[in-house]
């Protein structure tokens, strides 16, 4: 089916035993009804049969002509040629996609069907034999199904992650001398499934903030990323609630959900909270939601806002003790040591002491680290034989705090003279008591004279008050008519003016005799009075 146009098929030959016009012969081909095969054509003196065009094996396997032989006399006859068209590899295979899924979900279970295709080769023999092939057998492969139909199936489970798309090509081959091949290309697209939960940068953070902060600063920033796309991989951080073994923890501490910075609320304390964990929680928004834990540190930095607290000696006893040095002491003796904390730490709780005051500046010395006193010098007799130092404790803090220490020393020659210092002194103290006892008792008793004295003009004002209240006074005028026919009968000897005075729920009557005011009633009558 490959010869070229022109090429000679045969040559067909016919034979006339007449001679001259009647012997000279013609060929041409002879078309059967319906029949218009142009491929061929016949050379009318030499016989010869050539294609005109092509053959196809595909189209026409063989070819049947009639070729037709005349003399000149008008004889003729007919011979038949059959021609068979030998097939040649000249056609590739063909490939027909019945079906393909693209985008395949990444969690698709190995076996998936991805695509069903078809292949034909219209050659015919070991030319038409096909076989496929896929490239890349990692985690997909070619699987026959019926006939000439082949399935792309997967074998291995996927991983957007890892690979995002899948270019496939199968090859087609058939089995001539050359092989042809045809060639086709899947393009399979791994869609996302959330199967990944967000990622800390860090295992864990660590982040600082001096105490006395304000409110609500910024003290870092923890990130997770999601290795998913889309809502799978949108990820938001939120405060992990502590488990019930756990101490609860700390509500000074927010976590930005969008951007995941962490902020200090209120202002902190080095000493009462030196520092603190949460957890922050990142979650992303897939469905179901995947999150990751991550401990977040707090430390609190120290600053110098605590000054030196001085715990002997005692600053708040009283009296203050003294110090008894012997004044045989040399140089270099110990008298004391001023013993101090600092709430503090670091170099901020670094003290020092110093020397402020002193009754004799020259005879004590400190040590700057330690806080021993001791004598700088002997003690001689023009030293005071009271002392009294102040010490200053200060930190190494920025800038520095300082408290003060304020102790007594007693020189004596021998010990026993302290029973004088500390008898005296109480006896002080006894008789300043003794003194506020007084004047205590004093305004007491003041306060009570003072009580009695107003009840009892309070009382007298009363009494006043009644007495005139309850007052009736008898004259000549006013006299009862019983009492005047007495008198006028002579029965009283003399007449009387009576104040009597009746006081509220008594029985008794009080009378009071007052100056006569019926001097001429007869001698034999009397004044009566009722009460």
């Amino acid at each position: 089916e490959n010869m070229p146009e022109g090429s000679v098929v045969l040559t067909v030959q016919a034979t006339d035993e007449d001679a001259g016009v009647n012997g000279d012969i013609s060929y041409q081909l002879s078309q059967a009804v319906g029949q218009n095969d142009p491929a061929f054509v016949v050379d009318p003196i030499t016989g010869e049969i050539k294609l005109t065009k092509p053959l196809d094996f595909e189209e026409t396997e063989t070819h049947e002509l009639s070729v037709r032989a005349r003399d000149g006399g008008g004889l003729s006859t007919i011979c038949k040629v059959l021609v068979e068209v030998v097939d040649v590899n000249d056609n590739a295979p063909e490939l027909a996609v019945s079906s393909f899924s693209s985008p395949l979900p990444e969690n698709t279970v190995p076996g998936t069907v991805v695509a069903l295709f078809s292949v034909r080769d219209r050659d015919s023999g070991a030319n038409g034999k096909i076989s496929c092939a896929l490239q890349d057998q990692l985690f997909f492969s070619l699987r026959p199904a019926y006939k000439n139909y082949y399935e792309l199936v997967t074998v291995s489970a996927l991983d957007r992650e890892e690979t995002a798309q899948y270019i496939l090509t199968v090859t087609a081959a058939d089995a001539g001398s050359p092989p042809l091949t045809t060639t086709q290309t899947f393009t399979v697209d791994i869609s996302d499934v959330n199967d990944n939960a967000p990622v800390f940068n860090q295992t864990s953070y660590t982040m600082y903030v001096r105490e006395n902060n304000g409110p609500t600063v910024f003290v870092g920033a923890v990130s997770a990323a999601d290795a998913d796309v889309g809502l799978n991989a949108k990820v938001t951080y939120s405060l992990a609630a502590a488990q019930a073994a756990e101490r609860p923890s700390c509500s000074c501490i927010s976590v930005n959900s969008e951007n995941g910075h962490v902020f200090v609320l209120r202002p902190l304390d080095y000493e009462q909270l030196r520092q603190t964990e949460v957890t922050v929680s990142a979650s992303d928004a897939g469905s179901p939601p995947l999150r990751a834990n991550v401990t977040v540190r707090l430390v609190v930095v120290d600053e110098n806002d605590n000054a030196p607290l001085v715990l002997y000696p005692g600053q708040e006893s009283s009296p203050a003790s003294s110090e008894l040095v012997p004044v045989s002491a040399e140089a270099g003796y110990l008298v004391t040591k001023v013993v101090a904390v600092d709430a503090d730490s670091g170099q901020n709780s670094w003290l020092s002491y110093h020397l402020l005051r002193a009754t004799e500046p020259g005879l004590f010395t400190v040590g700057v680290q330690s806080g021993e006193v001791r004598l700088r010098r002997p003690v001689t007799e023009r030293d005071s034989v009271k002392q009294k130092l102040v010490v200053l404790v200060r930190d190494n803090g920025k800038p520095p705090l300082s408290a003060t220490a304020a102790l007594s020393a007693l020189l004596l020659k021998d010990f026993s003279d302290v029973r004088l210092p500390h008898s005296s002194q109480a006896a002080e103290d006894e008789g300043g008591s003794l003194t506020t006892y007084l004047i205590i008792s004093l305004v007491f008793v003041s306060l009570l004279f003072l009580i009695s004295t107003a009840a009892f003009v309070a009382r007298k004002v009363c009494k006043r008050k009644e007495l005139k209240a309850g007052h009736v006074l008898y004259g000549a005028d006013n006299l009862p008519s019983s009492l005047a026919d007495a008198a006028a009968a002579g029965t009283l000897p003399r007449a009387y003016c009576y104040e009597i005075s009746l006081t509220t729920g008594s029985g008794n009557s009080e009378f009071r005799f007052l100056k006569p005011i019926l001097p001429s009633l007869p001698p034999q009558q009397c004044s009566v009075g009722q009460g």
